[in-house]
């Protein structure tokens, strides 16, 4: 095996390794989750990553090693901003996992790596555990396996693993057909089993805030890489990791600004990137959580609201029926205080929000549009935005990262509300207007990494405050939403 260029660390030493498959579907997610069940049962602290612009995963990440799951991203964020957070939370771990995107070679373009799982391995400095789908496959798995192994020479495999095996005598001849031919060693082959099948919806895994894993699944998910996976093997090939001392980056401070930012986290609002909360509070806010599903009234003294993706057409009735807290939310969007929405935050946000069943549900009124859910993908893929006027995040001409991810449109009140971004997809192609601006209020489609430009953290603290103090000086003004 080919040794990775370590990062530079000399007071800690732990070991890492990149779980990636040949394609989507291969399996990489029930690998990840079980090599970290497995290593958490044998008492090892896991750091855990996921690369690419995921949300769900990194939930069940967090679950089942009892630490945050941080989004590594070669396209949103610097190789720097990557490097640093891999590192700072790699701080009292004993062994990295990272689950890879898509397939190992798979993402900006197909001219380059940028924004593939490959890319991150290297710039970490990990090797690769190959995970690959065997179903309905022989010999020719091996050809796959050879490919894979070398079409890139500056990348370290760990091993291969087998997933969805038909049999032991399915297993034999994948092994058989692999000596000779390929270097990397057969780590171990994973039967098919419907019992550890994570159930899925239009926008990928169920989160764990609707699917929590129980011990029992927890023990299933550890028992089958212990049972088919060579676990001590795997880790007798990875090297150590040796660091240097930990970088800088974000960290909570306290709040030094007296700034109290209202975050919506449920079930309904559960898509947020770790850093974009800590980043947050690194500029001095204190984060106030709530519920606009259970709870009947905001928190008292917010100074800003925070509404996070998710699934809210999965609970628009509950939504709708919580006309208390629609209300105080919309008066205080009306009042100027900041408040910032994406994709399902922003969602619901606007007036209404339709299903396929021709249901209408009124939602806060922030915002003038009406929403309606499609049978199908509205939009997917990486976007760069660029904000054509100053808003809650920033100053015009600012420049910021995300993706965009949803299955409804906005069907009415698009004329009375102009964009406050210039969004292009990663091809550079101009895309659609996006980034709405009623008062204090910014609500688009994109998810924005707050870590493509930390200044918008701290711009948006900035804001609440001087809303803050004109608050009490004033008693705040009314503006009235289109």
């Amino acid at each position: 095996m080919k040794t990775p260029t370590a990062l530079p660390r000399k007071d800690i030493v732990i070991k890492g390794i990149v779980i990636a498959g040949t394609h989507s579907g291969a399996g990489k997610t029930t690998v990840t989750l079980g090599l970290m069940a497995a290593l958490a049962a044998r008492g090892y602290t896991v750091a855990p990553f996921k690369v690419g612009p995921d949300f769900i995963d990194p939930g069940h990440h967090s679950r089942i090693t009892g630490r945050t799951s941080r989004n590594l991203d070669g396209w949103m964020l610097s190789k720097a901003y990557n490097l640093e957070t891999f590192v700072r939370n790699t701080a009292g771990a004993d062994m990295a996992v990272v689950e890879g995107v898509m397939g190992l070679f798979d993402g900006f373009d197909g001219r380059s790596e940028a924004g593939s799982t490959a890319q991150m391995a290297k710039w970490l400095g990990l090797p690769v555990l190959l995970v690959v789908g065997a179903r309905s496959m022989a010999r020719s798995a091996a050809a796959l396996v050879k490919g894979f192994e070398g079409f890139d020479d500056g990348l370290a495999f760990a091993g291969v693993l087998f997933n969805h095996l038909g049999s032991e005598r399915h297993f034999t001849y994948l092994k058989e057909a692999m000596g000779g031919h390929v270097s990397m060693p057969v780590l171990g082959g994973l039967m098919r089993d419907a019992a550890i099948a994570f159930p899925e919806r239009h926008l990928g895994l169920v989160t764990w805030e609707d699917h929590d894993l129980s011990p029992d699944s927890h023990a299933r998910l550890a028992g089958l890489i212990e049972n088919q996976l060579d676990l001590d093997r795997l880790i007798q090939r990875l090297p150590d990791i040796d660091f240097q001392a930990k970088p800088p980056g974000p960290a909570t401070v306290g709040n030094r600004s007296g700034v109290r930012i209202g975050v919506a986290r449920d079930a309904a609002f559960c898509f947020y990137y770790a850093d974009n909360l800590e980043l947050l509070q690194a500029a001095g806010a204190r984060l106030v959580f709530f519920s606009p599903l259970a709870d009947s009234r905001l928190p008292e003294g917010l100074d800003g609201l925070y509404f996070g993706g998710g699934y809210p057409e999965l609970h628009a009735g509950a939504l709708a029926e919580n006309r208390l807290m629609r209300q105080e939310i919309r008066e205080s969007s009306r009042m100027n205080m900041p408040v910032y929405g994406e994709c399902g935050g922003f969602m619901y946000l606007c007036r209404e929000m339709g299903d396929l069943d021709g249901n209408v549900f009124p939602m806060c009124g922030c915002l003038p549009f009406a929403i309606r859910m499609l049978d199908r993908l509205k939009a997917l893929g990486y976007r760069k935005i660029i904000q054509t006027r100053a808003t809650l995040l920033g100053p015009a001409g600012q420049s910021m990262r995300g993706h965009e991810f949803h299955y409804s449109t906005m069907i009415d009140g698009t004329a009375d509300v102009s964009g406050a971004y210039r969004m292009t997809d990663r091809a550079g192609v101009e895309a659609a207007t996006e980034g709405f601006w009623v008062g204090q209020t910014l609500g688009s489609y994109v998810h924005l990494h707050f870590g493509s430009c930390p200044q918008a953290a701290t711009h948006f603290v900035n804001t609440c405050g001087r809303w803050r103090a004109e608050k009490k000086k004033n008693k705040g003004t009314t503006y009235e939403t289109p």
